[in-house]
């Protein structure tokens, strides 16, 4: 076969496919002008991902594709493919061409043969549509009609080399048996992932019962990439691959505005309320009022006018808005408003992956500020052990950087206190504040206590508060402490009563102490008021001594002086004579 040579190609420049996460684990799509080989078992996506691939490009990159069929006639593709919104009615018109080169059932092979006439009459189509991109899907139909391993081999060295002289974008898809990893590496596979500078291997699989799809890139010339595992989901939208936070990723705003918890008295011990876009986790035995509290929150949410969704696992919508009705938390009239969405997460079947794709869709379309996952805990028994952690890190990293508030609910085993029970979610370490809500059982009675484990980036109460449920609403009762414990029900109750009847009793001991007084207050003022007059009186009396004195005095100066002046006038006859 004679050798092309290949046109230097620029491996660095992408053609994004258009997938939500594939782009991002590859850094920006396939590389343009080269080739892609996509391995798959039954049922993977190897179909939906290589036509989604042609879809974004016709659509959003001017970048018309072709889609060659080995094994499913193109009218059958396009029916399954409808589901997806994806318009390819529109598109088949300029934008888009599907060629069927399935053989024939009856189909009796005389003699070889090669690809140069579909090749020959593919080149024509290109040049009519100017196509960029191409796709060769289940190509192991045509080679297995190829009586020996070097007759394959050939093939695909002309289809590679077919695809490079015209630098087209193109992705050939090939069926795997059991492991795909060990079917790659089998001829005629072997030479193809020599030859391709892109690999891409999807898995199908079932653990615990749960179906489990996960994508790995096996190779990537030229271009780095990652290289785990990542699980993905096919939607309503088509491939969406989960991704966890990669290096280089910006970090989300911290936001420094406070929501409430729906409950005022929690408020005060969070020192304000929950941070905005936080992750919260309440953890607690059944029954504790985990799904309570984060009616409260949906509650408050929705009367700030934020939507809202509420995502339950144990219950249907109108079954929590019945019983969150008898605690005085009342959620119909915003459901009725379309403020809040009520979601019964037991019609959503799969992995954990799945749940949180679906959610994130959900989410994204009743435009949801603050978000409600009662139980969270669900999450951990849905198959894969090992993708759980990784579940809970994406559910956190994408509300974050969405700046949705998140209230996620854990429901502990009987056997653990407050622990998560060996999940392997592990949402504890992830969630910005832990509320944990317990039992305790005093005098003959079980009370709920609820208590902050943490609150990152704000002061918060350290005490055990008891949750007190009414047809009123939810709030929490003060501390009270005898010897060192808390009480709290009936104990609580006569402790406040104790404590009310002392307060009462030294009220009324400090008003008769203020009688007592008054009155002698009153006697002294009397008193005084009465010697103040027994002194006015004294006064009186000795200011008229006082002139009577001095009156008898200027008479008996006034006497003398006329007994002297009488004297003198004797000593003057006298004289005389």
């Amino acid at each position: 076969m004679k050798s092309v040579r290949s046109p230097l190609v620029n491996v660095a420049i992408k053609a994004p496919t258009g997938i939500v996460g594939f782009d991002e684990i590859t850094g920006g799509g396939l590389p343009r002008g080269r080739t892609t080989l996509l391995v798959g078992g039954p049922g993977s996506g190897k179909t939906i991902l290589a036509l989604q691939f042609l879809v974004h490009g016709a659509q959003h990159c001017k970048e018309p594709g072709i889609f060659v069929a080995f094994e499913e006639t193109s009218k059958r593709i396009l029916a399954n493919a409808e589901s997806f919104g994806w318009n390819l009615v529109e598109l088949l018109r300029k934008k888009l061409f599907f060629m069927d080169a399935q053989p024939r059932p009856d189909l009796i092979q005389s003699g070889n043969f090669d690809l140069s006439g579909m090749l020959a009459a593919l080149e024509v189509q290109i040049k009519d549509m100017g196509a960029r991109r191409i796709v060769f899907d289940a190509l192991d139909i045509v080679l297995a009609l190829l009586p020996d391993p070097g007759a394959k081999r050939r093939e695909l060295y002309r289809l590679h080399e077919w695809l490079v002289a015209r630098e087209l974008t193109g992705i050939i898809t090939a069926k795997a048996d059991g492991d795909e990893t060990s079917s790659v590496s089998q001829q005629p596979f072997r030479s193809m992932l020599f030859m391709v500078d892109c690999a891409v291997i999807l898995n199908h699989s079932v653990v615990r019962g749960v179906s489990q799809r996960n994508l790995r890139v096996q190779k990537y010339r030229g271009s780095s990439f990652d290289e785990d595992e990542s699980p993905f989901l096919i939607g309503k939208s088509g491939f969406e691959v989960a991704v966890a936070r990669t290096l280089g990723h910006v970090d989300s705003k911290a936001s420094n505005e406070r929501v409430s918890s729906g409950v005022k008295r929690l408020d005060t011990m969070l020192g304000g309320g929950y941070y905005r876009g936080a992750s919260v986790l309440i953890t607690g035995f059944a029954g504790t009022a985990k799904t309570t509290l984060s009616g409260a929150f949906a509650e408050a949410a929705c009367r700030r006018g934020e939507h809202t969704m509420f995502v339950s696992f144990d219950s249907d919508g109108p079954e929590v808005i019945r019983n969150l009705a008898s605690v005085g938390i009342r959620l119909d009239r915003y459901v009725k408003n379309g403020c809040l969405r009520m979601i019964s997460a037991r019609t959503i079947a799969g992995s954990a992956d799945t749940y949180l794709v679906r959610i994130k869709t959900l989410a994204k379309e009743h435009r949801a500020r603050c978000l409600v996952i009662d139980p969270v805990s669900t999450w951990a028994n849905s198959g894969n052990d090992v993708t759980a952690h990784s579940v809970a890190d994406r559910l956190i990293d994408w509300s974050k950087s969405d700046g949705t508030t998140v209230i996620c609910t854990r429901l502990l085993d009987e056997m653990f206190s407050q622990t998560e029970g060996g999940s392997e979610l592990q949402i504890s370490t992830l969630a910005d504040t832990w509320i944990h809500l317990s039992y305790l059982v005093q005098g003959g009675e079980r009370n709920r206590g609820l208590s902050i484990i943490k609150s990152r980036g704000t002061a918060h109460s350290n005490q055990v508060r008891e949750l007190l449920l009414s047809d009123t609403g939810v709030t929490l009762a003060d501390t009270y402490t005898a010897g060192g414990e808390v009480l709290m029900g009936t104990l609580r109750w006569e402790k406040e009563s104790a404590e009310r009847f002392a307060n009462e009793a030294a009220e009324v001991a400090g008003k008769l102490k203020g009688v007592k007084l008054d009155a002698e207050e009153a006697d002294l003022r009397a008193r005084v008021h009465s010697l103040q007059k027994e002194l006015v009186a004294k006064q009186a009396e000795m200011a008229v001594l006082a002139l009577s004195t001095e009156s008898r005095e200027k008479q008996l100066s006034s006497g003398r002086t006329r007994i002297r002046e009488l004297r003198g006038a004797d000593a003057a006859i006298s004289g005389r004579k």
